[in-house]
């Protein structure tokens, strides 16, 4: 049997009942100031639209968007500078910013000097 979800001894379907202000006392220091000094303008239109449907792939530039127990479910596009990643929010991720689940540097990947190395590079020791 799975273990049920808690958040600081709540559960998620807790979490949902709670409005803003309770939930916001729940959260580390960084997260309840961003809640409490308010949501931006774009990140009101997020949460309307989730609560709306929920079931809906959104995508959206807001990375520093708290993680609230109501988008727990819904799969968002996260901009990660280049393109939306699709990140499915899990109530695991509360309290954390949407930001984090979508990395913005890739993997470097080395291969073999050829065309436009430089001339030092070219040449590749035997041994």
């Amino acid at each position: 049997m799975p273990k049920e979800f808690t958040y600081r001894g709540y559960t998620l379907e807790e979490l949902k009942k709670m409005d803003m202000n309770e939930f916001s006392k729940l959260l580390k220091s960084r997260a309840r100031r961003a809640l409490k000094r308010g949501l931006t303008h774009s990140q009101k239109k997020l949460l309307e639209k989730i609560r709306k449907d929920p079931t809906k792939f959104y995508k959206t530039h807001e990375r520093d968007m708290v993680i609230l127990p109501e988008m727990v479910g819904c799969t968002i596009g996260v901009h990660n500078g280049k393109e939306f990643v699709p990140v499915k929010i899990v109530p695991e991720m509360i309290g954390h910013r949407l930001g984090e689940f979508a990395s913005t540097t890739k993997r470097v990947k080395h291969s073999a000097p050829g065309v436009g190395a430089s001339r030092a590079t070219k040449h590749i020791a035997v041994k």
